[in-house]
């Protein structure tokens, strides 16, 4: 027998009735797509567990107050929220974000590439660590869709969501990401197999 779980609207509405329980199953449910959104920033563990958990004060705070407008986009508002709060970091410190994941493995040692088209079929075959480098002097708006598509695992509207774009930018954006990589996959092709 399925047992039915409860969606993102019937859960807040329960933390807003006084039931505490329902937002900790609500952070649960995103904790690793908020926090990849947040790392891929600032490259500090501790520095994304801190955003992480200001990220979701602010989230409580704005249920509190009465200010959030349901309209079943939690997820992408959320992730909407790290990513203000790890940019402001990123201005703050001026660094260079690197790619890697909270146990300081290369995030995209365990990416997952939909082989879908020529493109991503080029890009799943190359060495993971001469993808990260080249992933690295993509522009920051056609990086950031790639990592959110691909290890994030977000739809392309959560992505327009998040990056304030429309779908068609943020379909855009991965195309000539992929674009671009395939073009630098060739061109160092000598240095992706070492």
């Amino acid at each position: 027998m399925k047992r039915y779980q409860k969606n993102d609207e019937e859960l807040l509405a329960l933390y807003m009735s006084g039931n505490n329980a329902c937002m900790d199953m609500l952070i649960s449910r995103y904790k690793a797509k908020v926090f990849s959104a947040i790392y891929v920033v600032v490259n500090d563990r501790y520095i994304a567990e801190d955003i992480f958990q200001e990220t979701f004060l602010r989230v409580i705070h704005t249920l509190q107050k009465g200010k959030y407008e349901e309209n079943g986009k939690f997820l992408p508002w959320v992730i909407r929220i790290a990513r203000n709060l790890s940019m402001d970091h990123f201005r703050r410190t001026k660094r260079m974000p690197m790619i890697t994941s909270s146990e300081d493995d290369d995030v995209f040692a365990n990416m997952l590439l939909d082989a879908s088209n020529s493109e991503e079929s080029v890009i799943k075959d190359q060495s993971k660590y001469g993808l990260r480098d080249l992933i690295k002097q993509l522009p920051a708006e056609q990086k950031e869709v790639l990592i959110l598509r691909h290890y994030g695992d977000l739809s392309f509207k959560e992505i327009a969501d998040v990056c304030n774009c429309s779908i068609n930018t943020a379909l855009g954006r991965m195309r000539y990401a992929l674009i671009n990589l395939k073009k630098m996959i060739e061109d160092k092709a000598v240095y992706l197999q070492n």
